[in-house]
């Protein structure tokens, strides 16, 4: 069965309605589609970080990740809101399983800059689905925190969207970038618009000029990262609006879709 991974951004995992997670329970059960969850949890890293006095910083929307600060990723993702979901989605009625990329060594990770200027952030190189495949064979969604780990060990801290990018990929499934916002977002002669598709020339330009920027850049750079590597779709939805959810699962206008090359209409 064709899967879906769904990531749900840190911006809005306090702000989900029960609706959502009862959405992504009955795709399961209607056996419309194969949840998968990968989530970030951006904010609430960055008010424990600033309670513990650590210091982070970003480059390009990625977090410059030292010990100490994987350390307290860790906690948070793998730990308060993995669970959190996992309860959310079986508050349901759904069976839900928590993990994270170091289990079973479901993300194998390396260093996403050889360079170490972002320290332990990492960058999946292989995904082990079967893992994935049996808990979803046995009535489960899978809920991942982006925390993965090397052959040494070495713990690695994931951006969301690169680590649902990568699942998606690895399901030759579908990836919906879960958010706050409609989708891709422009002002275009005083008035604001949803684009309904973007290809790869039209986001690089917005990211160029600025329209496209901070934790939207990975965003959709990984949509786009996904369908070369195999992902069949890639959107980006509005989880406040569960219904886009399964609009887009069956192929109506939901979103922003991050397509390779605009199709050409022959007249």
């Amino acid at each position: 069965m064709n899967s879906i991974v769904l990531k749900i951004g840190g911006s809005i995992l306090a702000r989900l309605p029960d609706s959502f997670y009862r959405m992504v329970v009955n795709i399961k059960k209607m056996n419309l589609c194969q949840p998968v969850i990968v989530h970030g949890g951006g904010p609430e890293i960055n008010k424990a970080l600033q309670q513990l006095n650590v210091k982070s910083e970003f480059i390009d929307g990625l977090r410059v990740t030292t010990e100490e600060v994987l350390d307290v990723a860790e906690m948070v993702m793998s730990g308060s809101i993995n669970k959190r979901i996992v309860s959310r989605l079986q508050g349901e009625g759904g069976t839900a399983i928590g993990m994270s990329g170091v289990d079973c060594n479901l993300l194998q990770t390396k260093a996403v800059d050889p360079n170490g200027i972002l320290g332990f952030a990492g960058q999946v190189e292989e995904v082990n689905i079967s893992w994935l495949r049996l808990i979803m064979e046995n009535g489960g969604i899978p809920v991942i925190s982006p925390i993965g780990i090397d052959s040494n060990g070495q713990r690695y801290n994931i951006n969301g969207d690169m680590a649902a990018a990568a699942v998606a990929q690895s399901l030759k499934g579908k990836l919906a970038l879960v958010s706050d916002i409609p989708g891709v977002m422009e002002t275009i002669a005083g008035k604001e618009i949803v684009h309904e598709k973007l290809t790869k020339e039209e986001i690089e330009a917005k990211i160029a000029s600025g329209i496209i920027h901070g934790g939207m850049i990975p965003k959709v750079r990984s949509a786009l990262n996904g369908l070369s590597g195999g992902v069949k779709e890639s959107v980006i939805l509005n989880g406040l609006a569960p219904d886009d959810l399964r609009k887009f699962l069956e192929g109506k206008q939901a979103g922003t879709k991050v397509i390779q090359t605009k199709e050409v209409q022959h007249v």
